[in-house]
């Protein structure tokens, strides 16, 4: 293993390997994982998706994670630490990016494998990865502001990516909901966009079927899928920043501190503080 860390904000190393071995840290913010060689299974909350060589990975917070592997195996680790979003010195704005991962973040689990959706994306993200890692080798005064560029061109391929497969999973059951799943998502701290009459009059479908209709494509109800968003993201905000609940509540567009407090409990049995202390990785 070859590891260094440049100002703690990420760390990059190279594992070859016959048999998994389970790894000595927590899984602090996300990964992002590029297979150069092997195959076998990854494993993501107790389910199995098939990997080879070539593939890329982004890894979460939150999710237990481990590789079964069939054949040695090559892996190239991006481990990111919340600094790196929260530091107004490496990203022209810092706040726009740590919503971005958490998008990402919060969509993530609808499609987990192997997440880019072209060839030309791959081979664009692999070569980036190299490059990346000699700059964090060399270790210079300009390799920070260098890989920030570079991996601000990665999460917005990933960002598309992970959309493009959701809003295609959504669409095996009606062309319409993809567009409808993908509007909601981007739209997520806009309360005005994600108006019931809004969203119908956007889509063509009428005030008075669309809350029937989404439930029966998406399995729940609007107002429910609309929470539950948005609250992956504030699982995010809870456990990677030192912002208030009043000040969360605020980004995410709830009532006031005390709305976003029950909202939270109601769907995870807990509170805020007691989801940020409990908080736990299995990686």
């Amino acid at each position: 293993m070859k590891t260094q860390s440049i100002d703690k904000l990420l760390e990059i190393h190279i594992e070859e390997m016959d048999l998994w071995v389970r790894r000595p840290y927590k899984n602090n913010f996300f990964e992002i994982v590029y297979v150069e060689k092997g195959s076998g299974y990854q494993c993501i909350n107790q389910h199995e998706f098939e990997f080879r060589e070539g593939n890329i990975f982004f890894l979460p917070p939150l999710d237990c994670h481990s590789f079964r592997l069939t054949s040695p195996s090559r892996f190239y680790f991006i481990r990111f630490t919340d600094h790196y979003f929260l530091n107004s010195e490496n990203l022209t704005n810092y706040e726009v990016w740590f919503d971005k991962i958490a998008y990402v973040i919060a969509n993530y689990n609808k499609v987990p494998g192997d997440i880019i959706s072209s060839e030309r994306e791959r081979q664009y993200i692999v070569s980036n990865i190299k490059f990346i890692y000699q700059e964090y080798l060399a270790n210079d005064s300009y390799s920070v502001s260098i890989i920030t560029g570079v991996i601000a061109s990665i999460l917005n391929i990933l960002a598309r990516s992970i959309e493009k497969k959701y809003v295609d999973k959504a669409n095996e059951s009606d062309n319409r909901f993809g567009e409808i799943v993908r509007y909601i998502n981007t739209h997520i701290l806009d309360n005005e966009k994600l108006r019931l009459t809004n969203l119908s009059e956007k889509f063509g479908i009428a005030p008075s079927y669309f809350s029937e209709y989404f439930k029966k494509q998406a399995g729940i109800s609007l107002a429910d899928y609309i929470l539950k968003s948005k609250l992956k993201i504030v699982e995010t905000k809870i456990l990677h920043t030192e912002l208030s609940l009043k000040e969360i509540a605020f980004q995410m567009n709830f009532t006031d501190s005390s709305h976003l407090a029950k909202s939270f409990k109601k769907v995870y049995g807990m509170t805020a503080k007691e989801f940020k202390t409990n908080n736990h990785c299995c990686a």
